[in-house]
C-alpha cells in the first residue's frame, strides 16, 4: 500500500482572540479595562498575580464570572475564489478564585481559569479537511498559592500549577477515504508562578509577573481511523483493532511575563497599562508517536513529527476606569495582541491573527458585593495564507467579539 502520511497540525484549537490558543479572558473587570492585571481590589487578581493578593483589604474575598466568545474565520483560495468559513459554537471560558488572610502578613488564594482552549468548526468537506474538522480544546488551570507582605508596600508570592485537558480533533485522510479522531480527556500537567507587586504611593499599583511553561502530555491518547476494516492491516492496525490506537503528545502551554501599572489621576479616575510577553518559540514542532499505525513521516513510521515555527508574541495594553457615582464604575480598553506565526506557517487550527481589540464595561458595588460586565470586539488583520508545508494557500480573515459576567464578595 502506498505510505500514508497523516497531516498532523496540532494537538489544540484555537479563536482568533488572542495569540496563539492562549484566550485572555480571566476576570470580567479586568477584561473591561484591556485585562490589565494591578487590579487588587478582590480575589480576581489571584490568577494575574499571586502577590497581589496581599492587597486585596479584606481578609476573605472570592470572585467568579463566565465569558461568551464567539468567533467566524474565513478562508478564501485567491486563484479559483473558492471559500470557506467556520461555524463554531459559542465559547465559554469560566474562572473563580478565593483568597484568605489568616494572619498578617500571610495571605493563601486558589485560583480556577481557563486560560487555554477553544472549539473550532471547519465542517467534513472543506479545502483543509485534511488539516482540520472540528476541533475542541479545554484547558483547565488549578493554581494554589500563597503570598507575603515584606512591607506595608510590597508583597511577594508563588503559586503551583495544575494543569489538566481535554482534546477533541477530526480530520479527512482522503487517501483511504475516511477521517481520523484523536481523543483525549487525560492531558495534565504541571507549572508554577511567581509575582511581586508594589504601592509605593497611594495612587500606583505595580504588578510584576511570570507564569511558566506547562507541558501538557496525553499519554493514553486513542486514536480512531474511520476508514475501511480492508485497510487496517495497510496501515499496522490489527484487524479485530476496530480502526483503534494509542498515541502520545505533548502540547507546551506556553509561559508569560507580564508587567503592570495602575495609576489614579483623581480620586475618581484611573489608568491602567500592562506588556506581556509569551514565550510561543518553544513551540517548534509537535511531535506524535502512535502505538502501531504506520503513518508517520519519520524512519520509526508510527513516529509523526510536524513543524510549527512559533515565534515569541507581545501584547500591549492600556485601560482606565472612572467613577461615575460613588458604587457605579465606567470601564474602557483597547489592547493589541500578535500573531504567533508568519504567513508561511498559517494552520487553520490555530487560525490567529495580529489583532487590535476594544473592550468596555461597567461595574456596580451593594456593600460588600460587586457586579462587573464587560464586553470586546476584536479587529484582526486580514493575512495571506502561504503554508507549503501544507499546500495551502490563499487569504483568511476573522471577526470575534466576546461579552462576560463576573462577581464578587469581600466578606471580612
Amino acid at each position: 500500500m502506498k505510505k500514508i502520511i497523516v497531516s498532523m497540525a496540532l494537538l489544540a484549537g484555537a479563536m482568533v482572540y488572542a495569540g496563539g490558543f492562549r484566550v485572555s479572558l480571566q476576570g470580567v473587570k479586568q477584561l473591561a479595562m484591556a485585562h490589565t492585571s494591578a487590579h487588587a481590589e478582590d480575589a480576581s487578581v489571584a490568577f494575574f498575580n499571586p502577590a497581589g493578593i496581599s492587597f486585596i483589604p479584606e481578609k476573605f474575598s472570592f470572585a467568579a464570572g463566565g465569558f461568551g466568545a464567539k468567533s467566524e474565520v474565513e478562508y478564501q483560495n485567491l486563484n479559483t475564489l473558492y471559500s470557506a468559513k467556520t461555524n463554531s459554537p459559542l465559547g465559554t471560558p469560566i474562572y473563580a478564585a478565593v483568597t484568605y488572610r489568616p494572619v498578617e502578613p500571610l495571605t493563601l488564594g486558589f485560583s480556577f481559569a481557563t486560560p487555554f482552549g477553544s472549539t473550532i468548526e471547519w465542517g467534513n468537506d472543506w479545502a483543509g479537511k485534511e488539516m482540520v474538522q472540528k476541533m475542541e480544546l479545554k484547558g483547565f488551570y488549578f493554581q494554589p498559592m500563597f503570598s507575603v507582605k515584606v512591607a506595608s508596600w510590597a508583597s511577594i508570592g508563588a503559586s503551583f500549577i495544575y494543569a489538566k485537558g481535554l482534546v477533541d480533533w477530526d480530520k479527512a485522510i482522503t487517501q483511504l477515504d475516511g477521517n481520523l479522531n484523536l481523543h483525549d480527556d487525560k492531558a495534565h500537567g504541571n507549572g508554577w508562578g511567581l509575582g511581586v507587586y508594589l504601592r509605593p504611593i497611594d495612587k500606583l499599583d505595580l504588578s510584576i509577573a511570570y507564569r511558566s511553561k506547562v507541558d501538557m502530555e496525553a499519554t493514553k491518547g486513542k486514536a480512531t481511523f474511520k476508514v475501511s476494516p480492508a485497510l487496517f492491516s495497510g496501515i499496522g492496525l490489527p484487524a479485530n483493532s476496530g480502526g483503534v490506537d494509542g498515541f502520545k503528545a505533548t502540547l507546551p502551554l506556553v509561559d508569560e511575563y507580564t508587567v503592570g501599572a495602575t495609576y489614579k489621576v483623581t480620586p475618581k479616575w484611573s489608568v491602567s497599562a500592562d506588556f506581556n510577553y509569551s514565550g510561543w518559540s518553544k513551540y517548534d514542532k509537535l511531535t506524535l508517536d502512535f502505538d502501531h499505525a504506520l503513518v508517520g513521516n519519520q524512519q520509526d513510521r508510527t513516529i509523526m513529527v510536524t513543524p510549527k515555527n512559533f515565534k515569541d508574541t507581545k501584547t500591549y495594553r492600556i485601560g482606565t476606569q472612572y467613577m461615575v457615582l460613588p458604587n457605579l464604575a465606567a470601564r474602557l480598553g483597547y489592547y493589541y495582541d500578535e500573531s504567533p506565526y508568519a504567513d508561511a506557517d498559517f494552520i487553520p487550527e490555530t487560525p490567529s491573527f495580529n489583532s487590535s481589540v476594544v473592550t468596555a464595561g461597567l461595574g456596580y458595588k451593594m456593600g460588600r458585593f460587586g457586579v462587573d460586565v464587560a464586553g470586546g470586539m476584536a479587529f484582526p488583520k486580514p493575512r495571506n495564507v502561504e503554508n507549503a508545508y501544507y499546500n495551502f494557500y490563499g487569504q483568511a480573515k476573522a471577526k470575534a467579539l466576546y461579552f462576560g459576567l463576573g462577581l464578587s464578595y469581600n466578606a471580612f
